[in-house]
């Protein structure tokens, strides 16, 4: 069974948009990290994904809370099998593995979907701010390698747009709104302050930053930010007025501070068991606090054994965030209200610009006929005055008109759905269009 899956029934038929994927609600952070791709492996997974049969267009969303790909499909059984097996190699998992836990939204529940998540309400932290900005970086990656035509170009641009008016027509994304911010008030909460600690902040990337910056407002002592690009690290380590350490350094550094908030984009472990126990040894009994809110995770879950070591990761944010939402919560409301009206927004969109081309084209074939017909009958209405030819003309302007009325019509109201898309083959077969 696809858990969290909007099925289309026993019947395998042609849909649009796919949505495949799992999420930290749908498994375990062990398999979820495992699932996880790189910033680095993008463009080999899009190519991985969308060369395969049933898959025209695809996007690959991967981050610390979900991978997804959203794709244009050309059969919905048999997109969903190429996609959960590209996910498998791409992961070096047997599709068992996994397979239980993905989720699948087809067509209209995709783009829902899709917007859902721009807007912050199917994220860990409720209105999270940064989730926009990977849906867009996403997006950007896959137009990069030619992954995406008309369809889901259209689609990401409204769910970016969509995540937009959440936060700027709401209250979601007041507060605590973001993943890192969050690592840092639970790191508050673990120690009741963090005035004048020393903190430790390995990963210099968009998390990275974020809890340096939030550690400013937390009113920690000093902060040391290590990162595998050096100049990465100063330039983090400037903005928030602490310094700089090279990755070489960080078993000494280890010894001497309060805190480690860790989130790198590594594939492998950062830090060791081995390297904890050592510094741990150092400290005299002063005990550690590590958050690590990367996936895959930085620091050896075995490190929560060690003696004097609180390891914190992502299952225990997501717990932590559970807690005090009541007032974003009731935004949520208003939030899928917007969902809801850009959903039908892009649809009408859709529709139209799917519709558009084959009416216009139907219409022509239509007056390329009539003025065949007219040029055929010219010599036998040659006797009739201009003001009979313009009767003439009228007539047969507004039969036309009227005859195509009604399939035009038909055919905009079910454009972007099955049925369109056999009324769309059946005009194309019996006007040879």
């Amino acid at each position: 069974m696809l858990e969290g899956a909007s099925s289309p029934g026993q019947e395998d038929f042609t849909v649009s948009v796919v949505a495949i994927g799992l999420n930290h609600r749908t498994v375990p952070l062990d398999l979820l990290e495992r699932m996880t791709i790189p910033a680095s492996e993008l463009p080999k997974a899009l190519h991985d994904v969308r060369t395969r049969t049933h898959v025209s267009e695809a996007v690959v969303l991967s981050t610390c809370n979900r991978t997804e790909v959203y794709a244009v499909a050309e059969r919905f059984h048999g997109a969903y099998a190429d996609i959960r097996d590209a996910l498998g190699e791409i992961a070096h998992l047997a599709p068992e593995a996994f397979a239980d836990h993905l989720y699948v939204h087809y067509d209209v529940d995709a783009v829902r979907h899709l917007f859902a998540v721009a807007a912050g309400l199917d994220s860990a932290v409720l209105g999270e701010s940064e989730i926009l900005g990977q849906v867009r970086s996403a997006w950007e990656v896959a137009q990069g390698e030619d992954a995406t035509g008309a369809t889901l170009n259209l689609l990401f641009r409204h769910a970016v747009e969509t995540g937009k008016r959440a936060r700027t027509e709401t209250t979601i994304s007041h507060h605590t709104t973001s993943i890192s911010q969050a690592a840092v008030a639970m790191a508050v909460d673990r120690l009741g302050h963090l005035t004048g600690r020393s903190v430790l902040v390995l990963g210099a990337g968009e998390m990275g930053e974020g809890m340096a910056t939030s550690l400013l407002g937390a009113g920690a002592g000093s902060v040391l930010v290590a990162n595998r690009t050096w100049d990465r690290a100063v330039e983090v380590a400037d903005r928030v007025g602490g310094r700089a350490v090279r990755l070489a350094e960080l078993p000494a550094a280890m010894r001497t501070v309060d805190v480690l908030l860790t989130s790198t984009g590594a594939t492998s472990l950062m830090v060791d068991h081995a390297d904890l126990e050592g510094a741990m040894a150092d400290r005299a009994g002063r005990p550690l606090l590590v958050v690590d809110i990367a996936v895959p995770r930085d620091v050896d879950p075995s490190a929560a054994d060690i003696p004097g070591v609180t390891l914190l990761d992502m299952d225990d944010l997501r717990r932590f965030t559970e807690t005090g939402l009541q007032g974003r919560r009731a935004e949520v409301a208003s939030v899928r209200t917007i969902v809801d009206a850009e959903v039908d927004r892009f649809l009408d969109t859709r529709s139209a610009r799917e519709a558009a081309p084959l009416v216009a084209e139907l219409r022509t074939r239509a007056e390329q006929l009539r003025q065949v017909e007219l040029e055929r009958f010219r010599a036998r209405l040659d006797h009739l005055d201009a003001r009979d030819r313009e009767t003439v003309e009228a007539l047969t302007r507004g039969l036309l008109g009227k005859l195509l009325h009604e399939p035009t019509v038909r055919l905009k109201d079910a454009a972007a759905t099955p049925r369109g898309d056999r009324l769309a083959d059946a005009l194309r077969d019996l006007f040879d269009l």
